[in-house]
């Protein structure tokens, strides 16, 4: 397997993706109707020059994140997945590893909820996907990277989110939260880069020790959260957690009920997207 081979099929796969049904605009001159290399950077979270020397077999020894982050991007299937990994020279990811993979009959589901803040997690909660919605809501993820994008490590070692809870409600979203990554932890123990997830959350965060070592049990339930967005102001908007348990994938869902202030503060977002007000 060569880094050109690798390079051709990234391009096969790019040239197949129309970009509407990513979610981007279709506009424009194009010279193929598939996806552009900013464009695939820009879903895959990578720069422009690294796809583009990926494609033309100057890059060498892509990470297994980045390999990931392709298939998602470029909407492979698990044997094109599989493929890619190989040409890439990885191992694909084992049953011993969390999954990472979201399968293209979960993408056709997210592609139809494009007017509903929807984020894609790992079992592990990170971050795998964000549709434009979830950005303009919650702040744009685009730019973070590796545990950043981790939601147990934001909440107990990050900068502050844009979700607002009492105390009541902190507590037992934390408890949620180190419950639910003890229960991945006990699926997924060889996990390499989990076991590092959890080794510096304990260094870094006594609260997380604390209960990580009271060996608190359970799973994170849906609630409804308020959020304190910068230009529309606070929302408090139903929150549900849809689990795919045959991937091990979490689908975090916000929604409004019809005809309420939040409703019609979701309505101005989606407008506005990630743009800010102030000008």
């Amino acid at each position: 397997m060569t880094t050109t081979e690798l390079g051709r099929a990234l391009r096969r796969w790019r040239d197949r993706v129309a970009p509407e049904t990513a979610g981007l605009p279709a506009g424009g001159q194009r010279r193929a109707a598939g996806l552009r290399r900013e464009e695939l950077a820009l879903l895959a979270g990578i720069s422009v020059d690294y796809v583009t020397r990926l494609e033309q077999g100057r890059a060498v020894n892509p990470s297994g994140q980045i390999v990931e982050a392709l298939a998602r991007a470029l909407r492979l299937t698990g044997d094109e997945r599989t493929y890619l990994f190989r040409l890439a020279g990885l191992v694909p990811p084992g049953p011993d590893t969390v999954p990472a993979y979201i399968t293209p009959s979960v993408q056709r589901l997210l592609d139809r909820l494009v007017d509903t803040p929807v984020g894609v997690s790992d079992a592990a909660m990170t971050l795998l996907m964000a549709n434009p919605m979830y950005a303009a809501l919650m702040g744009d993820p685009s730019g973070w990277r590796g545990f950043e994008r981790n939601g147990v490590w934001r909440n107990f070692l990050g900068a502050p989110t844009r979700v607002r809870h009492t105390p009541d409600e902190r507590r037992a979203f934390e408890i949620g939260m180190v419950a639910e990554l003890r229960a991945t932890a006990s699926r997924y123990p060889a996990d390499r880069q989990l076991r590092r997830l959890i080794a510096e959350l304990r260094a870094g965060s006594e609260r997380f020790a604390e209960l990580w070592d009271a060996g608190v049990v359970g799973r994170l339930e849906a609630s409804r959260k308020t959020i304190e967005h910068p230009q529309v102001g606070p929302l408090t908007l139903d929150c549900d957690l849809l689990r795919v348990e045959g991937n091990d994938l979490h689908i975090l869902v916000y929604s409004a009920e019809p005809g309420t202030e939040a409703a019609e503060k979701l309505e101005l977002l989606s407008v506005l997207g990630t743009q800010s007000l102030v000008g």
